[in-house]
């Protein structure tokens, strides 16, 4: 899960004659922080699929989509309140409407309908809605594209298309042909599709706010993106289209909730946050691959084995995120040497 951040830092940035070069002792303590910190982002991110698949026998998405954002938005509320004061809370003359829409889209959007897929695919659902966030990076470069109204580079297109392959691999374990003629039945992948694709927007979307911190960014949106939350909740119980959690159904995903409200929802975004500060985002996206595979590792454990056309699939998708990383580097580097 991509999350807006501050223009990073590099750790290997070069100093200026007058300032005093930095130990390096200090320069590889910084990178190995930053490791740890995306290492334990994405693990958490990983571990959040199997719980899921756990919380929604037990309670409905929309619902529980509502109660992590509460959990996680009080944890970034205190936070933001202790780092930055009240005069972050002012909003007057803010673009409020434009941060309420991207908090929805961000936050009703990528629970509705990721997790909505994922109770839908069953005991698969961890391992497809796993590797859709692999592919956020190549969602990213299209949704780009799109707004920038310039086409990716035919190499990053072509790694696109790798990378959708993957995925193809693992929602139908090697079944193509289903895909063709029985789409009715990778519904549910569809709307997962979508909830990453409304991550991805988001995250974009914190480049209109660039006189906010990633800080205040992310509370604020939350808290504005609850109350469409809520409000669908609200609309849903009044249509009886889900039923309203019993007590005992909210007691036993307690644990669940706490997990991914306040471990893959409020720490693995920091540790996010600060690991790509350190590293770039450009060495940090390579660690979404881990997601993918701490879900497979645990959904195995728990029982749920992935074929080897899914392991297959989620390698592709793998490697197509890393040579379309090593291609922009290269490219980067020609354009900066002006050949």
């Amino acid at each position: 899960m991509n999350i807006p951040l501050e223009p990073p830092v590099s750790v290997n940035h070069e100093s200026s004659a007058a300032a005093a070069p930095r130990p390096l002792t200090a320069v590889y303590g910084s990178y190995a922080k930053g490791l740890l910190c995306c290492l334990i982002a994405t693990v958490s991110f990983g571990l959040m699929f199997p719980v899921m698949t756990s919380a929604l026998t037990r309670i409905d998405p929309f619902s529980f989509t509502s109660l992590r954002y509460l959990v996680a938005g009080a944890a970034f509320l205190m936070l933001l309140q202790h780092k930055e004061g009240k005069a972050a809370f002012r909003l007057k003359g803010e673009p409020v409407v434009l941060a309420w829409l991207l908090g929805s889209i961000g936050f009703a959007g990528f629970g509705a309908f990721v997790f909505l897929g994922q109770q839908l695919a069953g005991r698969d659902g961890a391992l497809t809605a796993s590797i859709m966030m692999a592919t956020q990076p190549m969602l990213g470069l299209l949704v780009n594209s799109v707004v920038r109204r310039v086409l990716p580079p035919v190499y990053s297109f072509l790694f696109i298309l790798l990378s959708f392959c993957g995925v193809a691999l693992v929602v139908t374990r090697g079944d193509i042909g289903g895909l063709l003629h029985q789409p009715q039945h990778y519904a549910a992948n569809a709307l997962i599709v979508v909830g990453a694709l409304c991550w991805v927007i988001y995250t974009f979307g914190a480049t209109f706010f660039k006189q906010w911190s990633p800080l205040r960014y992310t509370t604020l949106t939350i808290w504005l993106g609850l109350t469409t939350i809520i409000t669908l909740n609200l609309v849903l119980f009044a249509v009886h289209a889900i039923a309203v959690p019993r007590l005992a159904a909210v007691g036993a995903i307690t644990p669940h909730l706490l997990y991914i409200g306040l471990g893959a929802g409020f720490i693995g975004i920091m540790s996010w946050n600060l690991g790509n500060r350190i590293l770039t985002p450009l060495n940090g996206v390579l660690f979404m691959d881990v997601v993918p595979l701490t879900t497979f590792i645990v959904s195995a454990l728990a029982g749920v084995i992935a074929t080897p056309v899914q392991i297959a699939g989620a390698g592709m998708t793998g490697a197509a995120l890393v040579l379309n990383n090593l291609y922009l580097r290269r490219r980067a580097r020609r354009v900066t040497s002006g050949r």
